[in-house]
C-alpha cells in the first residue's frame, strides 16, 4: 500500500503578500505566485502551503478573516485561486491552505449583526460575549490576556449608545473569537473546509489549532501574563524552564482543552470523505506529550513542532528534543514535522547569532532538519539564507508593535519581501513603472541583493543550491526513505551525529573548534565549502555539517 504523500513531504510556505508581486502595488499577489511556480517547482519541493488571501481588512496581514471562502482584491480573484491551485497540481506540487477557525474579523457581517442585535441574542451566542465585573460593569470579565499584549476583553457600545457587553479576541481586538460551543460555528468551519477542498485543496495549516475551545465558565488563570509569555518563541530556549512554562498551556482555560478533539474528530471525517489523501496540519504550541492528541488516527494528521523550531545551538540539546518528538508521535503513530521558521518567529539566521555566523549555523541546522523521519516545512526566503531585516519604526505593521506599544518589534522583520533580482530595492518584487506602482508594504534592507534569487541560482554553493540539494536527495537518496531507521552514533561533545538507513548520516558541528566526523566516507552535501574530504575522513569547520555516506 502507498504511503500518504504528506508523510514526508517537503513543504515549501507562501506568504502571499510577500512572495512576490505582479500588479506593482507593493504588496504581493496570487498571480505572483504562479509566476514563480517553476522557481518553487525547481526547489523539488513536495507542496505548498500559502498564508491567508481571503476577504479583510489587514489588520493582521490577513489573519483577520471577513470571508474564508473568497480572496481579497488586494491578492486576485478566486479564479486565481482555481488557477494556482490548478497549475501548481499540473507541476506535481499539492497545495495546503491557511484555514483560521479560531477567531474572524470584526468586520465579519456575522460580527456586524452580534453588534446589532444587542445582549442574549442568538447572533452574540457565535462569539464570546460577556457582561463586565463591576457595579457598572465597566471591568473585563476575567484577567485573559491577549497574545498581542493588553487584556483579551474589549468592550462594545450597544446600539442604545451605552456602554455594553465585552467580547473576547486571543488577538488583536479587530479579530473576536468564534464560540465552538454554538453548532452554527462547527458547520461554518466545515462549510469552508469543503468549500477549498472542492476547489481542490490537498490540505490545510490549522492556526491557532490549540484556541478553539475555552472553559465555559470562564475563570481567572493564574498568572495570565505569564501563560502568554509561554508562548512566545523567542524566549523558549529548549531548556527545563521553558518547558515547564510550556506544560502551563496544557488544557487550560483557553488553550488545549481536551474537548479540542471532538471538533478535529469532525474535520477528520470530512477529510476522509474525500480522495487523494487530504490532510492537515496543526499549529498547536503544546509539549511533546500533548501533541500525540492532535494527530491521533481520527484527529489531524500532523501538527508542527515547535520545540525544534526554538531549539538552542547546542548539540545534545537538539538531540533530545529530536528523540523526545520521535517517541511522543511514534505513540500516536504520526510522522513528525520539522521547521526553522515560520512567518509569527524570528528567521533561523536571526535566532541563531546573525550575521555570517548564524547564516552558517542556520545552514548546519537546515542539514539536520531535512534529514530526519517525517516531513520538512521551510519558510519563504530561508532557502535564500535571509535574516530579519531591521526595520525602522514608522515601517512596522505588525499589531503585536502597536498593542505593546513599541515594547515588543513583532513579526515584521520576517516578513519583508523577497529580494528576486536588481542591486537594489524593489530587488524584482515587482517589475518598476507599472501604472499601480507604490512603494513595498515592509521597506527590504539596502544590502540584499547578494541574497537574491538570481545571486544564487548558478552557485551550487550558495544556501538556494544548499536547499534544491537538500530535496532532490530526500527524493532519490534510499536512506531517506525509511521513516522509522533513526541511531545516533557516539560523538565527542558538541557533535551531532544521526544515522538513517542505507549508511546515510548527517554529523553536525557544534563546536569552536574544527573537528574530524566520527563517521567516515564521503560528503554527499555539505552546509559549508571548509568541509574537507580526505580519502574517507571529513573534518568540519565550526558552525558547518555534512551529509556523509558511508
Amino acid at each position: 500500500m502507498t504511503e500518504p504523500w504528506w508523510k514526508r513531504a517537503s513543504v515549501y510556505q507562501v506568504y502571499p503578500r510577500s512572495f512576490r508581486d505582479l500588479n506593482a502595488d507593493g504588496t504581493g499577489d496570487l498571480r505572483g505566485v504562479i509566476h514563480e511556480l517553476p522557481y518553487i517547482a525547481a526547489l523539488a519541493v513536495d507542496a505548498i502551503w500559502l498564508s491567508p488571501f481571503y476577504t479583510s481588512p489587514q489588520n493582521d496581514s490577513g489573519y483577520d478573516v471577513a470571508d474564508p471562502r473568497s480572496v481579497d482584491p488586494v491578492y486576485g480573484t478566486l479564479d486565481d485561486a482555481r488557477e494556482l491551485i490548478d497549475q501548481a497540481h499540473f507541476r506535481g506540487l499539492r497545495v495546503l491552505v491557511d484555514v483560521v477557525p479560531n477567531h474572524t474579523s470584526s468586520h465579519r457581517d456575522w460580527f456586524q449583526e452580534a453588534l446589532a442585535a444587542g445582549p442574549g441574542s442568538a447572533a452574540r451566542e457565535k462569539y464570546h460575549f460577556l457582561d463586565g465585573r463591576g457595579p457598572d460593569g465597566d471591568e473585563p470579565p476575567n484577567n485573559w490576556m491577549s497574545m498581542f499584549g493588553g487584556s483579551a476583553w474589549t468592550r462594545v457600545t450597544e446600539p442604545d449608545g451605552r456602554p455594553g457587553q465585552w467580547y473576547l479576541h486571543l488577538f488583536d481586538s479587530t479579530q473576536p473569537d468564534l464560540n465552538y460551543a454554538n453548532p452554527h460555528v462547527h458547520l461554518d468551519a466545515l462549510e469552508t473546509l469543503r468549500f477549498w477542498l472542492d476547489m481542490g485543496a490537498d490540505g490545510f495549516r490549522v492556526d491557532v489549532a490549540l484556541g478553539l475551545a475555552k472553559d465555559p465558565a470562564y475563570p481567572d488563570v493564574d498568572d495570565p501574563e505569564g501563560l502568554i509569555l509561554a508562548l512566545r518563541m523567542d524566549l523558549d530556549d529548549g531548556s527545563p524552564q521553558a518547558m515547564e512554562r510550556r506544560r502551563r498551556v496544557s488544557n487550560s482555560a483557553f488553550l488545549d482543552r481536551d474537548e479540542l478533539q471532538d471538533i478535529y474528530r469532525e474535520w477528520r471525517q470530512l477529510l476522509d470523505s474525500y480522495p487523494g489523501d487530504r490532510m492537515a496540519v496543526a499549529e498547536a504550541w503544546v509539549p511533546p506529550e500533548r501533541a500525540a492528541r492532535y494527530v491521533a488516527p481520527d484527529t489531524l494528521h500532523q501538527i508542527f513542532n515547535f520545540d525544534f523550531m526554538a531549539a538552542p545551538w547546542d548539540a545534545e540539546r537538539v538531540r533530545d528534543v529530536i528523540q523526545t518528538t520521535l517517541e511522543q508521535l511514534e505513540i500516536a503513530g504520526a510522522p513528525p514535522t520539522w521547521a526553522l521558521s515560520n512567518h509569527d518567529t524570528p528567521r533561523v539566521v536571526t535566532r541563531l547569532g546573525g550575521g555570517d555566523c548564524g547564516r552558517r549555523r542556520a545552514r548546519a541546522m537546515a542539514l539536520i532538519a531535512h534529514c530526519l523521519p517525517g516531513s520538512i516545512y521551510v519558510y519563504q526566503g530561508e532557502e535564500l539564507g535571509l535574516a530579519d531585516a531591521d526595520l525602522p519604526d514608522e515601517s512596522r505593521r505588525d499589531p503585536v508593535w502597536f498593542r505593546t506599544l513599541g515594547a515588543q518589534k513583532g513579526r515584521d522583520g520576517a516578513r519583508v519581501p523577497l529580494p528576486w533580482h536588481d542591486h537594489e530595492p524593489p530587488y524584482g518584487f515587482f517589475d518598476p513603472g507599472g501604472e499601480h506602482e507604490a512603494s513595498l508594504w515592509l521597506p527590504p534592507p539596502p544590502d540584499w541583493a547578494a541574497f537574491s534569487v538570481a545571486a544564487q541560482s548558478l552557485d551550487a554553493a550558495s544556501t538556494l543550491g544548499q536547499y534544491r540539494a537538500m530535496h532532490r536527495l530526500r527524493h532519490t537518496h534510499p536512506g531517506l526513505f525509511d521513516l522509522d531507521n533513526v541511531s545516533w552514533p557516539e560523538t565527542e561533545p558538541g557533535v551531532f551525529a544521526v544515522r538513517r538507513g542505507c549508511g546515510f548520516s548527517c554529523v553536525v558541528n557544534f563546536t569552536d573548534d574544527e573537528v574530524v566526523s566520527p563517521i567516515q566516507g564521503y560528503v554527499i552535501t555539505a552546509s559549508d565549502a571548509g568541509v574537507r574530504l580526505e580519502r574517507t575522513v571529513v573534518t568540519l569547520p565550526p558552525d558547518t555539517g555534512a551529509w556523509i555516506q558511508s
